[in-house]
């Protein structure tokens, strides 16, 4: 057994890993990397042969994992990609709004080797990809030595960790996971494997930079979030939530609705603006089918005084006293959240409420960074046009990824020969390195270094 990386570096971005077992070569993810651009936003591909690989493996349709995606595909051929089948659907239309953005940085930033793929190449690809339930197990190689087997990771609708056997060795790679229920998506269920034998885990380590409260609960974090809105309601403003379009807009309408429904906010109009409007219809269209909480409903359909964007003109009206849930979420430029800022920053009346990550070199991450009273640029490239900030900023721990005081916990309960620790920056591996070397002694655990293959 044998796992190569082909990250550009030990960070979160461009995640695309090699597994080689039992015979077989199976690629994990192929995503983007958010702070670079062009050819430097894939992962280091030129180390993967030429249709070498059997299977392609995609965790979930962030970009990070999905982003390249085609290009990988281009590189591998005859391998098949195989992802459940929401997976497929959402990753679907990410990868064809990253086309439309990649046209427009290319006009706009003179990016020149962009787009990496286009809509005809996108379309191509659909007869490769194979939508695997959760459970089930699929065969890679022709005897069926080999097996891929999915189990629900909690973190996004449709987001798997992927159980790889050959005979009686046993590779578990996490993706990204949450052992908690949110609004929306339930959390993992890794019962099946449970005090069963794992030579080698590849697990995330997004959180592992800093510990979450000690007395945190969702629920007293979304009366803390629900409360900032009525404040900001109630001296009439607006509040504007920053959301990627993907996974934490279906879960802050749904967590929003349910606070109208039982009185805990007033009924005022609910705006969506940019690409999560795409994605939260076709969310509503696996309400039955998805394994989600409050199966059913509709976000589209049965939101009362939920606002779409009209198609002429995506980003919305601005008006006191009302809630806008945009894109992206972290204030990207030529985004709606990001061009909608300037209603907000010089109104004291109004809040920006981020919910998820802002990197702290984008404009969301610098708003975070600077006091209220200070300046803020809202373009990343050149500088770009200096706002104050007046409006109320504030942040709440919505994430999606598993606190590492949890995911410590079920490394060291699972207790693999080999933790291979990706997905997360330096400071964040080595914490969960150093206590696993404390806790487990016995335990193999490395920091992948990209490039460098590893005997498992």
């Amino acid at each position: 057994m044998n796992f190569h990386s082909f990250a550009r570096g030990i960070d979160v971005g461009a995640h695309s890993y090699l597994v080689e077992i039992g015979g077989s070569r199976i690629v994990l993810d192929a995503g983007t990397h958010p702070k670079h651009d062009g050819l430097d936003t894939l992962p280091i591909l030129d180390r993967l042969h030429y249709d070498s690989a059997d299977a392609i493996v995609v965790t979930h349709a962030h970009l990070d994992h999905i982003g390249a995606l085609p290009v990988l595909c281009e590189r591998l051929p005859g391998a098949p990609v195989l992802a459940t089948e929401e997976t497929l659907v959402y990753g679907e239309a990410m990868l064809h709004n990253s086309v439309n953005v990649m046209t427009a940085q290319r006009r706009e930033l003179d990016i020149i080797e962009y787009p990496l793929y286009t809509h005809r190449d996108l379309d191509n690809l659909r007869p490769r990809w194979q939508a695997l339930p959760f459970h089930r197990t699929f065969p890679i190689d022709e005897a069926g030595r080999v097996t891929v087997r999915f189990l629900p990771a909690g973190h996004v609708s449709g987001a798997a960790a992927v159980l790889i056997q050959h005979e009686e060795r046993t590779i578990f790679y996490t993706g990204d996971l949450h052992f908690e229920d949110q609004s929306l998506c339930r959390r993992a269920d890794f019962s099946e494997i449970e005090g069963r034998r794992i030579d080698a885990m590849i697990v995330e380590t997004t959180r592992g930079d800093s510990p979450r409260r000690p007395d945190y609960t969702r629920e007293s974090e979304t009366e803390r979030f629900l409360a900032s809105i009525l404040e900001t309601l109630g001296r009439g403003g607006s509040v504007m939530v920053p959301v990627f379009a993907f996974g934490k807009t279906q879960e802050l309408l749904v967590l929003l609705h349910q606070a109208i429904e039982e009185g805990r906010l007033p009924r005022v109009p609910v705006y969506l603006g940019g690409l999560g409007t795409k994605i939260t219809h076709l969310f509503d269209k696996y309400a039955d089918r998805s394994r989600r909480l409050m199966p059913g409903f509709q976000m589209l359909r049965d939101f009362p005084g939920l606002k779409r964007p009209a198609k002429k003109d995506p980003e919305p009206e601005y008006a006191p006293g009302c809630i806008y849930a945009l894109s992206s979420g972290m204030m990207s430029e030529n985004t709606v959240s990001n061009r909608f800022a300037r209603h907000f920053l010089p109104n004291p009346k109004n809040a920006i409420l981020f919910i998820g990550y802002a990197d702290p070199d984008t404009p969301g991450g610098r708003i975070l960074a600077t006091n209220r009273g200070g300046e803020v640029s809202l373009n990343d490239r050149d500088g770009g046009r200096v706002m104050r900030i007046d409006c109320q900023i504030e942040k709440f721990d919505f994430s999606g990824h598993a606190p590492r005081e949890q995911l410590l916990d079920f490394i060291i309960r699972q207790n693999p020969r080999h933790t291979l620790l990706v997905h997360g920056d330096e400071p964040a591996r080595l914490w969960f390195a150093g206590e696993l070397r404390r806790l487990a002694p016995q335990m193999q655990v490395t920091i992948p270094e990209p490039g460098m293959p590893i005997d498992l």
